[in-house]
């Protein structure tokens, strides 16, 4: 077969509409048909003046942002280069091929004066994934949790070591309640308070000094919002932790973002109250990793009425000696039995909450089985037990039901997939911004563009025909109100829609 060479034909002319140029199947007509964007301009109403000169329409505005992190462009400005010559962005934007396309700089502006201490961009997640919830995508019966980290733009070589006050857990009132409980059904004096303080003393005065108890971190000197991230063979870095929950369809129903050097354990609460405030009389199960078993989360989860489905988290004990299980706690008598058959009896209750049981070190001196038990200078083997354990305990039953095998492994198909389409596609692996209000908006954003990209997808292909039909009415109410306003007839209104 002869080579043909090609003739390029650069002067053609088309007439056609933009309607009739966008694919039928494009994922911009996908996404215009699951949702009215005209909620926007509710929302942010009150931000703009009733009088001066016309600004940009905020949907526009907002369905640039759509258009970025949906489509993976992660740049403002190559968003709007972009859509200078695509016709299905244009289409999306509802601009004509002879309207100007937004300056890159226009959002940044729009932001710094507008948006930036708004709630929109919540109340732009909550509205789609709402939407998410009348279509009947959400089943919210299982609840998935993880945490994931984003690199930050910042350099991790700049940096500066810093001494920061230890935060105060969330649940330290309720935690010392109990420890005073615990302390005085066993005769022991109550603690005033759980202080974090250092007792120190001057070598001038001799006198006794109080200090904040405190720890060293590195702080960056290109963002300081950040943490310093460093896990297992992951590269160290400074980063931000955003802690998710998504429903076993994938749908993201709650975010919180955190400095990369706060431990997911740690940031779970403030996104589980967020969680619960919206939607706690709708979740039976909340399935969470290893990385989350601990007493205080166990409890929090069973006391808001939710079923923890974890897995089973073994003791940290050093090779060669016995493991926790192998001694068996009397709940009765609350002490511990050791493999020798020798009790350790309760010595006190600490201000963290774990009750100490201290074996005879009389006895374990001449104990056949010390070398693996303990190898503390007084022969005496100590156990601890958090005032919550049994929290825990339970959790660690759920392993054995059916309901834990059910959906325990669904982590890697909902969450799991979650993240990893976001880091892919959707700009959640780099961040691009600094400081820590703007990276959870951000990271907001994202999260509601992958509700509102699987959304659409759904809606799709469970009513192919239905879209179709919507994407005419649309277009006739769109004619409707164009001509009310400016008095265009039918044929007016197409020749301007040409190109």
């Amino acid at each position: 077969m002869a080579m043909t060479k090609q003739e390029y034909k650069k002067d053609c002319m088309i007439l056609s509409t933009l309607e009739e140029l966008v694919p039928e199947e494009h994922l911009v007509r996908k996404i215009d048909n699951c949702i009215d964007f005209r909620f926007i301009e509710e929302l942010v109403s009150e931000l703009y003046s009733i009088s001066g000169r016309p600004s940009i329409p905020p949907v526009v505005l907002f369905k640039l942002i759509f258009i970025n992190i949906i489509f993976g462009i992660n740049s403002m400005r190559r968003t709007c280069e972009e859509c200078k010559v695509n016709i299905a962005y244009r289409w999306f934007l509802g601009l004509s091929i002879y309207d100007d396309i937004p300056n890159y700089s226009t959002w940044s502006q729009n932001y710094i004066r507008r948006y930036k201490n708004s709630e929109v961009f919540n109340q732009i997640f909550e509205t789609i994934l709402n939407q998410a919830i009348e279509y009947g995508f959400v089943d919210m019966e299982t609840v998935f949790g993880d945490g994931t980290h984003q690199k930050a733009n910042a350099n991790k070589n700049k940096h500066k070591d810093v001494e920061v006050e230890i935060v105060k857990k969330v649940y330290e009132e309720e935690l010392l309640k109990e420890i005073n409980e615990d302390r005085i059904k066993h005769g022991k004096k109550p603690l005033k308070n759980i202080e974090r303080k250092e007792i120190m003393f001057s070598e001038e005065t001799g006198e006794v000094i109080e200090n904040i108890e405190t720890k060293h971190i590195k702080e960056s000197l290109t963002d300081p919002e950040s943490g310093c991230f460093h896990k297992g063979e992951k590269e160290k870095c400074f980063a931000y932790t955003h802690q998710t929950f998504c429903d076993k369809n994938g749908f993201v129903l709650a975010n919180t973002t955190n400095p990369g050097n706060v431990h997911d354990s740690v940031a779970f609460f403030e996104a589980y109250s967020i969680l619960n405030s919206k939607f706690k009389d709708q979740i039976k199960n909340v399935c969470l990793d290893a990385g989350y078993v601990n007493s205080a989360i166990c409890r929090e989860i069973t006391l808001t009425g939710h079923t923890p489905l974890m897995p089973y988290k073994r003791p940290m004990t050093g090779k060669g000696f016995f493991k926790k299980h192998e001694y068996v706690y009397d709940e009765y008598y609350d002490c511990y039995i050791c493999p020798n058959n020798e009790i350790l009896n309760y010595a006190t209750t600490d201000k963290n909450g774990y009750k100490l049981y201290k074996s005879n070190h009389e006895k374990c001196k001449n104990c056949p089985l010390r070398k693996q038990c303990t190898k503390s200078k007084n022969h005496q083997k100590v156990i601890t037990r958090h005032i919550w354990e049994e929290y825990k305990e339970q959790a660690n039953e759920n392993r054995y039901t059916k309901l834990w095998k059910d959906n325990y492994p669904l982590r890697k198909e909902t969450i799991e997939r979650t993240f990893g389409d976001c880091k892919e596609q959707h700009g959640l692996r780099f961040t691009r911004v600094r400081g820590l209000v703007k990276n959870e908006q951000n990271a907001t954003m994202i999260f509601a563009c992958h509700n509102l990209k699987k959304m659409a997808n759904w809606r799709w292909k469970s009513h192919p025909n239905q879209a179709v039909l919507a994407n005419v009415f649309k277009n006739i109410l769109r004619f409707l109100q164009i001509a009310n306003k400016k008095r265009y007839t039918l044929f007016q209104y197409i020749t301007l829609s040409t190109i």
